[in-house]
């Protein structure tokens, strides 16, 4: 019964993805309507801008799928055409690579977006953001090896 309390989280996350999808929308209506008024720096940035929506969405369409999966009950997609090919084989080790991997798209992209227009912050702040994307890579290669030394201990 405990599990199920974790519902709400789940629906509020999907209220979260709503919101972003109303963003993507705005982004995308906003770069549209003034694409003859902007140079190409800006249009990559608001391209950059959209992906990052989408990558972050898609990060929430794991948590919600994959934890509703993994701890409250099973979504019976077995036959549904429809059905990710990730969630056949998903547990809470697969789970967090796949976020961690999820997340490193996203500070990639924000770093990108940082290099294309570098004047917007200070280069302690452009420090700091590379810092954190290689603590991510570092901590997405340590949850890969334990995943892998747990996969690797079970079968023997």
């Amino acid at each position: 019964m405990g599990r199920w309390l974790q519902l709400p989280l789940y629906i509020g996350l999907i209220l979260i993805l709503a919101v972003y999808v109303y963003r993507f929308i705005h982004e995308l209506y906003d770069l549209v309507i003034h694409l003859n008024s902007i140079n190409d720096t800006h249009i990559m940035l608001g391209v950059l801008e959209l992906i990052d929506v989408v990558m972050i969405a898609n990060l929430l369409i794991m948590v919600v799928m994959g934890g509703y999966e993994t701890f409250i009950s099973p979504l019976a997609l077995d036959s549904h055409p429809d059905q990710p090919e990730w969630l056949d084989h998903l547990d809470a080790g697969a789970m967090k690579v796949k976020l961690a991997l999820s997340l490193i798209g996203i500070s990639s992209i924000h770093l990108l977006r940082t290099f294309i227009d570098p004047n917007k912050l200070s280069n302690f702040s452009v420090m700091w953001q590379v810092i954190i994307h290689l603590t991510l890579l570092i901590s997405a290669l340590a949850i890969a090896f334990t995943n892998k030394m747990l996969e690797q201990s079970k079968t023997h």
